[in-house]
């Protein structure tokens, strides 16, 4: 019984001792299992422990076994954090690599002495990245080689999707111009770039040409399209015109008065600017009379479609308007055609002139130094919207570059023009032949010669009453005197030669004396000026610009009894005692009372000393 008892016993304990060793088996299985699952959720923090992927489980856990991709450093010697990428390559390279990369960004600090003073304060996944960024690939794939593939392309996206805006001066192992600039994306990142920390991203390999492209745009396309970066189509910070510089598909519609840039992006988010094309545009009065153009960008909101071309040109366009004050000398060259010349030199005659407000008499007087400027026929802006044409070009400008009256500033002109070149334009164009006054000796002759004075006859307002008188003074005082009448009608070719013919020009303030513009350089421009404190007008529409075209400049002011205003207002009258603080009631009362409002009789004998002054100078 004994016996049968303990076999019985044996037998009971077998199958105990087989589940025992089942259960330590399973314990050991769980264990396992259990510290690889919190070794790989502690080397992946911030990875979900249960995250659903479509990738295989062996892309997932060689994923997972993947170092930080991006680690952020801080160094002590640096002034910011630098988020480096770390990634090995597939075929693996080593800490020397990364250490060379960071000596070349580094500067003068050597790798060493960088990584010394680097601590790690941050690590990020490029997996963390993408999971936020890229959208799931297809569940249904399961083969490794797809799943392997798939995670080479997130690390791809991954290295646009981390990279942080880098500053022009930080160098980096890629040329500067290859820096790629994005908005910070994480709270940290925001709150460095708003302490205006740098940001770089220094990549331990170099990407290839077609990679590095793609990613220099993409935070352009993220930031809202290339749009945002636009140039403006027109400059309004000019006093005396807003400036219009078209560049691409440029047509002019003339039915609606319009250019438009077409814009390929059509982005939707394009320009559009009204502009008077005339270099008066503080002159409300002024710029009423002139035709209002559309400057603007196919792309502009609520722009209709591009109108078609009737007529192709490959040279670039000047659009201006002969409105305004034109048919007043003065204001034909100093509005329109200095301004002209030095916006369309350029071109050298290849370039269309597409004019709004056309008068044809204009057209016809100023024929000869419009062909100059341009080979091609004037467009009429108001004839081509009648024939319905839109006439298309690869560049123009709208409006004029104007600086002072009559003037060109060499420093602002965009191809270092001066009034001088403008002058000398006038005198090729006409074939005005002299480029200096008279010489008065002429060296083994013995002979004398006796220059020219041409004295400009005013035949409405502030007329030169005693005219006879100062012509005999001038003769007195050895000049050959020339009276001359300025009319608007009169041609511009006759009146120059005559002018040109001269040596020096006498004349009341007005537009007649803009016709020194033919004058020989080195002749001398007398400016006889109204009473009534008008010296600085006198000055700057005559004076300034007479010594700018190389021209000797004296100034005669008139005193009151000269003055016939002494026989409108009585002695002690503010218009004698203080003229100038009437000039504040506006321009219209200073043109009305002290410009048209009086006559001049000259003081004959004090005239006659200016004269002589003249004529010596011109002995000299």
């Amino acid at each position: 019984m004994k016996g049968g008892g303990g076999r019985l016993a044996q037998q009971a304990a077998a199958p105990l001792r087989l589940e025992s060793r089942r259960f330590r088996l399973l314990s050991i299985v769980v264990g396992c299992f259990v510290f690889c699952l919190v070794f790989l959720l502690s080397s992946r923090p911030d990875a979900t422990a249960f995250d659903t992927v479509s990738v295989s489980p062996r892309a997932s856990f060689s994923g997972a076994r993947r170092p930080a991709a991006v680690k952020t450093l801080r160094t002590a010697g640096f002034g910011g954090d630098f988020h480096v990428d770390i990634r090995q390559q597939e075929q693996g390279e080593s800490r020397g690599q990364l250490r060379q990369s960071v000596e070349q960004s580094a500067g003068d600090k050597t790798a060493t002495e960088w990584v010394r003073d680097t601590v790690i304060v941050e690590e990020r996944s490029d997996d963390a990245e993408a999971s936020e960024a890229a959208e799931p690939e297809d569940a249904a794939s399961n083969s490794d080689d797809q799943a392997a593939q798939g995670a080479k392309n997130k690390e791809v996206h991954d290295d646009a999707a981390v990279t942080t805006a880098a500053a022009a001066a930080t160098t980096t192992a890629q040329p500067a111009a290859e820096t790629t600039a994005t908005a910070p994306h994480r709270p940290e990142e925001k709150a460095r770039a708003a302490g205006g920390q740098t940001q770089s991203k220094l990549q331990e390999k170099e990407q290839p040409a077609p990679q590095q492209q793609e990613e220099r745009h993409e935070p352009a396309r993220s930031g809202g399209g290339d749009h945002q970066h636009q140039q403006p189509l027109c400059d309004f910070s000019d006093f005396r015109s807003d400036i219009c510089d078209l560049a691409g598909d440029v047509r002019l519609d003339a039915n609606a008065s319009s250019f438009v840039v077409v814009d390929p992006s059509a982005s939707g988010d394009g320009q559009s600017h009204k502009v008077r094309p005339y270099p008066r545009k503080g002159d409300e009065t002024c710029m009423s009379r002139i035709t209002e153009l559309t400057v603007r960008s196919s792309s502009a909101p609520g722009a209709a479609a591009p109108p078609r071309c009737t007529a192709q040109h490959a040279a670039p366009a000047v659009a201006f308007s002969i409105g305004g004050y034109t048919g007043n000398i003065f204001h034909d060259f100093s509005d329109v055609l200095v301004p002209l010349y030095n916006t369309a030199h350029r071109y050298g005659g290849d370039v269309h002139l597409v004019m709004a407000n056309v008068a044809s008499w204009w057209l016809v007087k100023y024929d000869k130094l419009l062909r100059s400027l341009s080979r091609h026929p004037p467009l009429d802006l108001a004839a081509a919207a009648a024939a319905g044409e839109v006439h298309c070009f690869r560049n123009a400008t709208v409006s004029l570059r104007a600086h002072k009256e009559l003037i060109i500033e060499r420093d602002r002109s965009a191809d270092g023009l001066a009034t001088p070149d403008f002058t000398r334009f006038v005198r090729r164009a006409l074939s005005l032949p002299r480029d200096a006054p008279t010489r008065l000796v002429v060296p083994g002759t013995g002979s004398n010669k006796k220059p020219r004075l041409l004295v400009i006859s005013r035949h409405r307002t502030r007329l030169l009453l005693n005219l006879a008188a100062v012509v005999r003074a001038a003769e007195e005082a050895g000049f050959e005197a020339v009276v001359n009448e300025s009319d608007v009608g009169n041609d511009i070719s006759e009146v120059g030669k005559l002018i040109n013919s001269c040596d020096a020009m006498v004349g009341v303030h007005g537009a007649g004396l803009t016709n020194m513009v033919f004058l020989p350089p080195g002749g001398v421009l007398v400016q006889i000026v109204p009473w009534g404190g008008l010296q600085w007008m006198a000055r700057a529409d005559y004076g300034d610009p007479a010594e700018a075209m190389g021209l000797r400049y004296v100034q005669y002011e008139v005193g009151v009894d000269e003055s016939t205003l002494k026989d409108k207002f009585p002695p002690g009258h503010q218009i004698f005692t203080n003229p100038t603080g009437l000039h504040k009631k506006g321009f219209a009362f200073i043109r009305h009372t002290l410009m048209d409002g009086q006559d001049i009789t000259v003081d004959v004998g004090r005239f006659r000393e200016v004269l002589l002054q003249v004529r010596n100078s011109l002995a000299q």
